[in-house]
């Protein structure tokens, strides 16, 4: 894992990224290249159409879940979501390469082979995908521990990321309770560092359910760490490995005395500027779909287009938020607010498409212009359950020290919750992007947010 900007990706992330542009960009450096003779520098003519290209294969990768290490696909999933691909970039290679200067040459022959470089990146992207799981493990950890935390460290890291191999677990001195397979326990015959280089580890995750009485062994860590290993505690580990502040493993000190938590001038007001061009752009763009919405509404059932409610917005301030209506206009007749459950029998015909494609969600950019919301952040909720989640979940407040959002972390990261053991879920989510939050994250929340709303997941 790579830490950029406080956000942590993948190493192979950054890495099929990079590959993917740098082709797309040398497919049309060597046409124009064979087709010039070598007499000109595409550089000059066409830059602003290959970063506009590059950019565009980017944000469309991302958004097909391509860059996603621990996002399996089956063949057919692939080739349906390379084909949803091919159909975005298809367009926008011919479209970015129309744009050329008047008098460059051959600007048939270069757009034919920048939409054959993006087509050969897409199906090269699906090859990855399907042959990834077989290649070699990059990095290798060893965790301290053989409880039951450290049974949840492994399970954690095997579905979280395929690159990662496991070379076992080594039990603290204290520890009774072996939670994690036996074959995987290690010999401590050797002392922890002795074991770390034996191995050849890349990282330990200490993971000890026993730290009194010496279980601890400060000096071997540190020797460990002098030595080039990489030693993590269990908070940090699923903050790297899950994008989680886990609430078990996570204490004030680790909260107060760690890194994060910036809410500098400078960083409020990019968000703010950041907010205003892209709600505006947004908003001119979503204009057609919101009227068809607006008019489907009408048609479908009786009641208002829009709905408003009273939700907590930064530092326990209520605002009043719009969405398009997609539930009956008698949904809460009885006056108890309720969440929306699965197959929610008060959800229209119209309202179900809505949801589906988040269409309900856009007149909240009327919100983010107004200064109530931010484009990314956490879910405002409603105040009655504000009150009911910040008595049973501890920090639950500490998401209210941000602007919510119309997305966010937790939900391109977890699907729709309707019960108190969901919202602390996505209360993890959320204190990582407070404790994380800048604008190079809140970019990637955005791509993130594409994928979700094309697939559909965790709508309801």
């Amino acid at each position: 894992m790579i830490r950029v900007l406080n956000h942590y990706l993948h190493r192979q992330t950054i890495l099929r990224m990079l590959f993917d542009i740098c082709c797309v960009v040398l497919a049309m450096l060597v046409a124009f290249a064979a087709l010039s003779g070598g007499t000109q520098s595409l550089m000059p003519v066409a830059g602003p159409q290959l970063v506009t290209l590059a950019a565009g294969m980017f944000v469309i990768n991302t958004a097909s879940g391509f860059y996603h290490p621990n996002d399996p696909m089956t063949p057919a999933q692939a080739w349906a979501r390379a084909a949803v691909a091919l159909l975005l970039a298809l367009p926008l290679s011919f479209g970015v390469l129309s744009m050329l200067p008047g008098d460059v040459e051959n600007r048939g022959a270069l757009t034919l082979a920048a939409m054959a470089g993006v087509a050969a990146v897409i199906i090269r992207r699906v090859y990855v995908t399907q042959t990834a799981s077989g290649r070699p493990a990059r990095a290798r950890v060893l965790v301290f521990g053989a409880g039951q935390a450290a049974q949840l460290v492994g399970t954690t890291l095997r579905q979280a990321d395929p690159h990662v191999e496991i070379v076992g677990y080594y039990p603290g001195a204290n520890e009774r309770d072996i939670a994690v397979p036996a074959e995987e326990v290690l010999a401590t015959g050797q002392s922890l560092r002795e074991t770390a280089e034996r191995l050849r580890v890349d990282e330990i995750v200490v993971a000890l359910t026993e730290r009194r009485a010496g279980s601890m062994p400060m000096r071997e860590l540190l020797d460990c760490k002098i030595f080039g290993i990489k030693v993590y505690d269990l908070a940090t580990h699923f903050e790297k490995t899950l994008g989680q502040i886990r609430l078990g493993y996570a204490n004030a000190g680790w909260l107060i005395f760690g890194d994060g938590f910036n809410q500098g001038l400078a960083r409020t007001a990019v968000k703010r500027v950041f907010d205003i061009a892209c709600s505006l752009l947004l908003l001119v763009l979503a204009a057609p779909v919101m009227l068809l919405a607006a008019l489907a509404i009408r048609i479908d059932s009786r009641g208002p287009v829009l709905y408003r409610q009273q939700r907590v917005g930064a530092n326990g301030s209520t605002f009043s938020i719009a969405k398009f209506r997609s539930m009956r206009a008698d949904a809460e007749k009885d006056g108890t607010p309720r969440w929306a459950a699965a197959q929610d029998d008060r959800v229209t015909r119209v309202g179900q498409v809505l949801r589906q494609l988040r269409i309900d969600e856009l007149p909240q950019l009327i919100n983010v212009l107004r200064g109530d919301m931010s484009l990314v952040g956490p879910r405002p909720e409603r105040p009655f359950f504000v009150d009911q989640l910040t008595q049973q979940i501890p920090y639950f407040a500490v998401r209210h020290s941000v602007k919510p959002g119309v997305t966010g972390w937790a939900q391109v990261r977890y699907a729709y919750g309707a019960t108190v053991e969901d919202s602390v879920q996505k209360l993890q989510y959320d204190l990582y992007y407070v404790k994380n939050h800048s604008l190079f994250l809140d970019i990637v929340i955005l791509f993130e947010t594409v994928a979700v709303v094309l697939t559909g997941k965790g709508a309801r």
